[in-house]
């Protein structure tokens, strides 16, 4: 009897089962399955698709420098604005320049702006809360992040086909990023 008890599985719960034949019967397991990739998956290629825009009056952040902005094509020196169809220079320095004036421009536009991503340089800032709250009586949702995910954020809720406008500040230091850092 004592050879005829096994263990099963922990997954179980330790418990003796009485076996009164081997598990196996050749003595090692059988696998059911084939470990070889079969004539047809052998030469089969892998594809691999870039993040692009889905048309051409989209905006599209390519990538950014400590200098500025590679968007849809267009080479942006300095912090930017960027709107559903047109990019403009932002005339701010630093976070510390946000103000409810350099902000006017978003609250001004039509069709509304739904959702303005603030990209704050290298690091999230804190903003003025009187700013933020003047924004949102707008109607309009400020989103503060970092410039590295802000132009990725602006690109998805562009490709979402949301109304959204960017305002970036290069992040001070950084090398060139392309598509796999944004998108």
């Amino acid at each position: 009897m004592a050879g005829s008890l096994r263990f099963l599985s922990p997954l179980l719960g330790w418990r003796f089962v009485a076996a009164t034949k081997p598990l196996y019967s050749s003595g090692q397991p059988q696998r059911g399955h084939r470990l070889t990739p079969s004539d047809d998956e052998a030469y089969q290629k892998t594809t691999i698709h870039r993040l692009e825009r889905e048309s051409q009056d989209m905006m599209f952040i390519e990538g950014y420098t400590a200098w500025g902005f590679t968007i849809s094509g267009n080479r942006v020196i300095g912090p930017c604005a960027v709107l559903p169809r047109a990019i403009l220079q932002w005339n701010v320095g630093s976070h510390r320049d946000i103000t409810a004036e350099s902000l006017s421009l978003f609250r001004l536009l039509e069709p509304r702006i739904e959702i303005v991503v603030l990209g704050t340089g290298d690091k999230v800032e804190r903003l003025d809360p009187a700013v933020l709250k003047l924004m949102r009586q707008c109607g309009i949702a400020v989103e503060i992040q970092d410039t590295p995910n802000a132009c990725a954020t602006f690109n998805f809720l562009t490709s979402e086909r949301r109304v959204a406008a960017a305002a970036l500040i290069p992040p001070p230091g950084s090398v060139q990023h392309g598509n796999a850092a944004v998108g």
